[in-house]
């Protein structure tokens, strides 16, 4: 993952106030939710963003740990006052706990990570049993880089843009590499799908719906058809149980 000062570095490369970002989120936590069983879970966040998604996560579990690299993103989340919510500045291998959680969130974050073993490993150690992983990335299949290929925008659907790099990413994923990572690192994956079919880029898509021409309607409809589209859509989860020894 690197030094905690060069992921407090990425904060700034990061778009604040991107409505389309935050109904990828909301949507993403909705997908996860129905796994989410117990109300006396305790789970665990690494990379908490600012915090949209620990605040959705902590009404749904008793005791919520999160941990994240960038102190400046704990801070954004610290000011939504989440009861049952403990922070952690701490790089994701070296957080240590003698806790063991039922549920554990990587979301939009493993495509930061540099040493993948490392970070399954601490995972695995600190998953219960028959506790569950939620994982989801951006998806380098998506309609809207399709398009930009088709035109002469990409030479390579998989090729990490200049924002990407920006934002401290290191490799990029479709639904086929995301489930081989998985698979190899210890995991057995019992359900993954697609979160909102996207059909252009990020900035043309907050346009549409800073401007309404994309309603909540209209979001509701891509959502759904990015269950049907999986592999067109702006972001591809999987929810996974440790492999049995």
């Amino acid at each position: 993952m690197g030094s905690l000062e060069k992921l407090d570095q990425h904060y700034d490369t990061y778009r604040k106030a991107s409505r389309y970002d935050d109904y990828m989120r909301f949507y993403t936590f909705q997908t996860l939710k129905p796994f989410l069983v117990n109300k006396e879970s305790n789970a665990l966040e690494f990379g908490c963003s600012d915090g949209q998604m620990t605040k959705m996560i902590s009404e749904c579990v008793k005791e919520l740990d999160v941990v994240d690299g960038a102190e400046r993103f704990l801070e954004e989340a610290k000011k939504r006052n989440i009861k049952n919510a403990i922070y952690t500045h701490s790089l994701f291998e070296n957080f240590e706990t003698s806790k063991r959680y039922d549920y554990i969130f990587a979301t939009y974050i493993i495509t930061h990570i540099e040493e993948l073993q490392l970070f399954f490993n601490k995972v695995k150690s600190l998953l219960n049993e028959n506790g569950l992983l939620f994982v989801a990335v951006p998806n380098s299949r998506v309609l809207s880089r399709q398009l930009a290929l088709q035109m002469g925008m990409l030479k390579d659907l998989y090729l990490l843009s200049p924002n990407d790099i920006s934002h401290g990413h290191c490799r990029a994923y479709d639904r086929v590499k995301l489930n081989a990572d998985l698979v190899t690192n210890g995991f057995d994956i019992i359900s993954q799908g697609g979160i909102i079919l996207k059909p252009l880029a990020d900035f043309q898509m907050d346009k549409l719906i800073d401007t309404e021409i994309l309603k909540k309607e209209q979001m509701e409809g891509l959502y759904k058809l990015g269950m049907e589209f999986p592999d067109l859509s702006g972001a591809i989860y999987a929810v996974c149980k440790k492999k049995k020894e």
